[in-house]
């Protein structure tokens, strides 16, 4: 299996877009209602919002792919684009999606190695994370990779408020 990691640009848009929803909603569908999830796919992946996000140079996405197709993508925050006030000496990891048939096969590993090569090669002191409570494997994932729980923050599931907890590892 060759593994090869590529930055997105706005001419990525289609497949971050694809890949988001069909994620998202396989990820959450069975824990929310189908109007909140579908309106939080709309308002969340919408070309408008995607374009704005791709076109902010706080904000980067990488997709990772397995024998060139793509499995995956990571997008990371600094500065204003962080959803919280971190601080400048904080990467924000704001997205791991990863399709179905490709999780459990390290992908999210690579793409949190890269996050983690970013925040290095910037200097930032910590890297940073919100996920949502009830997301179990994803909290064991990342405590399994060093990161600490060290507070929460609303997440608007269509319009129902829900909890994230906010995850932090130390960069050394």
């Amino acid at each position: 299996m060759t593994v090869k990691i590529k930055r997105c640009n706005r001419e990525d848009l289609k497949i971050i877009q694809e890949i988001s929803i069909e994620t998202f909603a396989e990820t959450f569908k069975d824990q929310n209602s189908y109007e909140n999830m579908n309106a939080y796919l709309k308002r969340a992946f919408n070309n408008n919002k995607l374009e704005t996000e791709l076109s902010d140079t706080s904000s980067e996405f990488f997709c990772v792919y397995s024998n060139n197709e793509v499995a995956g993508y990571l997008k990371v925050n600094t500065n204003e684009a962080q959803s919280e006030e971190m601080g400048d000496e904080s990467l924000e990891i704001e997205r791991i999606y990863i399709k179905k048939k490709f999780q459990k096969h390290g992908f999210g590993k690579y793409l949190l190695n890269k996050a983690i090569e970013i925040a290095t090669d910037r200097k930032k002191e910590k890297i940073w994370l919100g996920v949502w409570e009830k997301n179990e494997n994803a909290i064991a994932f990342y405590k399994k990779l060093g990161f600490v729980l060290t507070g929460t923050h609303s997440f608007y599931m269509g319009d129902e408020k829900q909890l994230d907890f906010i995850m932090v590892k130390t960069i050394k």
